[in-house]
């Protein structure tokens, strides 16, 4: 399968300043040393509680935040290190599709123009062209043409994010970026949305990064799936192979806190105690350790790396060196 994008290493680390002169005082760990690949034509997930800095990986992909150290090679291409000058046609490649379908969209602005604007920046689709473009875009995605001359506020939270998606393929992409796509969408909208991802998946052979905290819709998307806790991978693994048999203590705890559509089923949760630790001060060790139920002595002095434990299943615990 043709390799498409290989991030090694990334590290984002936002300073934090104090005092009058505004000198850095210490650094929050938001991303640490994440590496994975993704291939054409695959979906794979991020997931994570909140703060654990998915979204932020997925931001220091597309270069919108700065990346502190590592690589992110596009084709071959090292995205880290590039100009401005030289991301603006690799922009064209690489989209995302914002968590929130409200503030991410210009109110000044109507559909027509939110969509042609891309267009214009990369000089694309210009003219006559540029109009059957937009009319292609508002059917692939399920809205109608008469909608090109409304502004955000007169669409509904689905339709909204269907524009978003709808911008993102203006640029025929070849990898998209979906931070918490269906997050502000009612239940039965976020299944037109995922099917719809889904179709647009297979039709014009994209490749997705789908960052969330639902591991219930991650699992109905992606092929692989990525889980991180406090800005480091825990573990890797095929859709299948993470819910029949998670490995790590962190893995095994998210997928407890699934909520069982039969009320009536004894399921077993896993309860974590403790505090999330801060960012700023990140445990030596491993990072889960103050709250792993299978702590050993081992785990706060030496950091686990990742390592393969069955067929690309990749899980970074001292329970299984």
């Amino acid at each position: 399968m043709e390799e498409l994008l290989n991030v090694q290493n990334l590290e984002v680390h936002f300073p934090i300043k104090k005092g009058i002169l505004a000198r850095t005082a210490s650094y929050v760990h938001a991303v640490d040393g994440v590496s994975f690949t993704l291939h054409k034509g695959e979906i794979i997930g991020i997931v994570g509680e909140s703060g654990c800095g998915k979204t932020t990986t997925g931001f220091a992909i597309l270069r919108l935040v700065e990346p502190t150290g590592g690589r992110v090679l596009f084709q071959g291409q090292n995205l880290a290190g590039m100009t401005d000058a030289q991301m603006k046609p690799l922009r064209q490649k690489l989209q995302i599709i914002f968590q929130d379908p409200y503030s991410s969209l210009n109110p000044r602005m109507t559909l027509y123009q939110t969509l042609a604007e891309p267009m214009n920046i990369h000089g694309r689709y210009q003219g006559a062209e540029q109009k059957e473009r937009i009319a292609h875009l508002l059917e692939i995605v399920g809205l109608k043409p008469e909608h090109q001359t409304r502004y955000p506020h007169q669409f509904s939270g689905g339709q909204r994010q269907r524009i978003g998606i709808a911008r993102a393929l203006c640029l025929d992409p070849e990898v998209i970026i979906g931070d918490e796509p269906v997050s502000a969408l009612d239940v039965s909208i976020q299944a037109q949305i995922i099917n719809l991802l889904l179709d647009l998946q297979a039709q014009f052979h994209l490749s997705y990064i789908i960052i969330s905290h639902d591991l219930s819709i991650v699992e109905h998307l992606c092929d692989r799936i990525l889980v991180m806790y406090l800005g480091k991978l825990v573990e890797i693994a095929s859709y299948h192979d993470l819910y029949s048999n998670p490995k790590h203590p962190y893995t095994q705890a998210l997928l407890s806190a699934i909520p069982s559509p039969n009320p009536r089923a004894d399921k077993k949760r896993m309860i974590l105690k403790g505090e999330i630790p801060s960012p700023m001060n990140p445990p030596t060790g491993c990072r889960f350790h103050p709250r792993c139920p299978h702590r050993m002595d081992s785990c706060d002095q030496v950091e686990p790396r990742l390592h393969e434990h069955g067929q690309q299943h990749f899980v970074a615990c001292h329970l299984y060196e």
